[in-house]
């Protein structure tokens, strides 16, 4: 068994997420390049405030709910990054980088549906307060409002917009369904991750460069890094699941578990089980205490033990060393673009992502 799995803290400011305040970004070209970023991201707030308002009242109300509730906003701080490739942040640039942000929100709605989730961002999820069928609404509300401001953009972001949405349905659908017999289960896993984060925030990336004028020949170096560095983000929540402090991440830990959701650290618990009499062991505890049992009130002193346990586990440690993996590939594939606070940024923000705890 390895040792207990590192927190690591990070900073709260939006370009600080990704160290654009560090030393290194010390020259006069990264400091202008921060601050564009910061005030690319102060007017985009701005921006989701005011595109995300609804004549309706209850639609109001519950459309800005997740989006008041805070969050990292790591979507469209990827597409201001991408666009310092180009022209900035461009009105396009932005209204893309909203649409980006206001898509992601509506699937959150979605996702806490399906995955019955109680909490969101440190509240009660949507549907926990309004109902399954007016979280749904909400979540599909955004989508509209999301798509028309892409309309706006033109038909290759409208393409770009609908082939997305398609992923994320896609993987959702199959992680609803799970692997078909024969399928690997954990290349099955990390194909749901790419549909259902990965190209998203490579759609964010992919914007940024498209939209501001950028050389076309950066976009695929930039959509691939979106996809590696979306299927590193989830890997991490994978492990930051585990965490033993729910202070650390706002979350009790195992709850993706005791929703049922097999993570990775459960899926190579499997796989170490079919020859390992131990993880055969830590595995029966987990599907007897732990798996399934959300509906069962607060976790139960055996569950928090088996928790404990799978964290300690050396198979939450490999998911950590694959999340780098994903990580590293993501940096390797933006290779082509040119040296200066970009690549820089870009290197950062994949390097934040695997060490963030929550």
């Amino acid at each position: 068994m390895a040792s207990s799995v590192p927190v690591v803290r990070r900073g709260t400011s939006l370009s600080g997420q990704v160290g654009l305040s560090d030393r290194i970004f010390a020259s006069s070209e990264d400091k202008h390049f921060a601050a564009a970023v910061d005030a690319g991201l102060a007017r985009v707030e701005e921006g989701l405030h005011a595109e995300m308002r609804f004549a309706d009242n209850l639609a109001d109300v519950t459309a800005r709910y997740l989006l008041e509730a805070g969050g990292k906003r790591v979507r469209p701080m990827l597409t201001l990054l991408t666009a310092q490739l180009g022209n900035g942040n461009t009105p396009e640039v932005l209204t893309a980088a909203e649409a980006i942000e206001i898509t992601h929100l509506a699937s959150l709605y979605h996702d806490d549906v399906m995955d019955e989730a109680q909490m969101r961002r440190g509240v009660p999820s949507a549907q926990t307060v309004w109902g399954n069928s007016v979280a749904v609404l909400t979540g599909d509300l955004l989508f509209a409002r999301a798509s028309k401001m892409v309309a706006s953009l033109g038909e290759r972001a409208i393409n770009l917009q609908a082939d997305t949405f398609e992923r994320l349905c896609l993987g959702q659908l199959h992680e609803t369904i799970g692997p078909r017999d024969g399928e690997d289960p954990v290349e099955h896993y990390l194909q749901v991750l790419s549909d259902k984060t990965g190209s998203l925030i490579a759609a964010a990336a992919q914007m940024g460069v498209a939209f501001s004028g950028a050389p076309s020949e950066y976009e695929q170096p930039v959509v691939v890094f979106g996809e590696k560095v979306g299927v590193a983000f989830q890997l991490i929540d994978d492990v930051i699941d585990l965490a033993g402090a729910e202070a650390e991440t706002g979350k009790t830990p195992g709850t993706d578990l005791r929703a049922g959701v097999a993570t990775l650290p459960l899926l190579r618990l499997r796989e170490r089980a079919l020859t390992d009499e131990d993880a055969r062991e830590l595995l029966g505890r987990l599907e007897r205490d732990v798996i399934g049992t959300a509906d069962d009130g607060p976790a139960t002193a055996a569950a928090i033990a088996a928790i404990a346990a799978l964290r300690e586990h050396d198979v939450t440690r490999q998911t950590l060393d694959e999340a780098h993996r994903w990580a590293r590939e993501a940096v390797e594939a933006i290779d082509p673009l040119p040296d200066g606070p970009v690549k820089k940024a870009l290197t950062r923000f994949a390097d934040t992502i695997v060490e963030r705890s929550s």
